[in-house]
C-alpha cells in the first residue's frame, strides 16, 4: 500500500494520541510526520514557511490562524479538552494537590520544578501565573527547569533521577512519558483546561488526507485512545 504522508505541526499535548492512532492511520494508507512542541513555536514554524498539512493547536490559535488565511474555512475539528496537571517520578508517593495550600506545600518541598517554555507553551505560561498567584515565583525561581515543551520537560525530569522533583505541564504529556506518573490536575482555582483543535491548512499538499487524519482524531472510534491519552470530551 502506498502511504499518503500528512505533515503535522502540533502542540505536544497531542503527540501521545497521534502515536496511539498510528495503526489505524496505516490501515487507511496514511502516515503522519512533523513536529510536536510548544503551540507558540508551532505557530511560528508555520508562519516561517514550514510545510504543513494539518495543525493540532489550541482553539484560540487555530481561530487566529484561520482569520489570517492559514487555515481552510470550515476544516477545523475540536479534538478535546486537556487539563494542566502535576507529575512526579514514577514510584514516588502521589502528593495531594487538590487545594492551593496543598499545591504550595508540594512546590515548596520540591528540589526542582520542571515546566515547558514559559513564553510559548500553554502550560508554561499558565504555571508561571500560578506560581505568582501562590506568591512563590521568587522562591521557586532558582529551582525552575524550563524546556522547549512539556514532553521534553517530563523526559528530563525522569532522566534526572531526582526523586523530589515535580513537573507541571499538560496531563497528556505527563501520561505519555515513561518514568513519570500523574499526581492530579491543578486545584480548581488554578485550573486550566485547553481545547485542542485539528485544522487543515490552506497550504496543504493533500488536504483530503489531512482531513482524514483529523476525522480519525475526533472520531467515536478513537474515543478510548483520546481518554487514555488525557483528552476530556467537550
Amino acid at each position: 500500500m502506498t502511504m499518503r504522508p500528512v505533515r503535522v505541526l502540533s502542540g505536544g499535548a497531542a503527540q501521545g494520541l497521534v502515536r496511539a492512532l498510528e495503526p489505524q492511520l496505516r490501515e487507511r494508507g496514511l502516515s503522519v510526520g512533523g513536529h510536536f512542541g510548544a503551540v507558540g513555536a508551532m505557530r511560528d514554524k508555520l508562519l516561517a514557511g514550514e510545510p504543513c498539512d494539518l495543525l493540532i493547536l489550541t482553539q484560540a490559535l487555530v481561530d487566529e490562524l484561520e482569520q489570517q488565511g492559514h487555515v481552510r474555512a470550515g476544516a477545523a475539528r475540536p479534538v478535546g479538552r486537556v487539563r494542566t496537571g502535576v507529575g512526579v517520578p514514577a514510584g514516588e508517593p502521589l502528593p495531594q494537590v487538590q487545594t492551593s495550600q496543598q499545591l504550595a506545600q508540594v512546590l515548596r518541598g520540591a528540589t526542582a520544578v520542571y515546566i515547558p517554555d514559559a513564553v510559548k507553551s500553554t502550560a508554561g505560561v499558565h504555571m508561571m501565573k500560578v506560581f505568582r498567584g501562590l506568591g512563590l515565583d521568587q522562591e521557586l525561581a532558582a529551582r525552575i527547569r524550563a524546556f522547549p515543551n512539556g514532553a521534553t520537560a517530563m523526559r528530563e525530569m525522569a532522566a534526572s533521577g531526582d526523586r523530589r522533583a515535580i513537573g507541571c505541564t499538560q496531563v497528556t504529556e505527563i501520561l505519555d512519558t515513561p518514568g513519570v506518573q500523574l499526581a492530579g490536575g491543578l486545584p480548581r482555582e488554578h485550573e486550566l483546561a485547553t481545547v485542542y483543535t485539528a485544522a487543515v491548512t490552506t497550504s496543504a499538499n493533500d488536504p483530503d488526507a489531512a482531513l482524514q487524519v483529523a476525522g480519525l482524531l475526533v472520531s467515536k472510534e478513537a474515543a478510548a485512545q483520546r481518554s487514555a491519552a488525557g483528552f476530556d470530551p467537550l
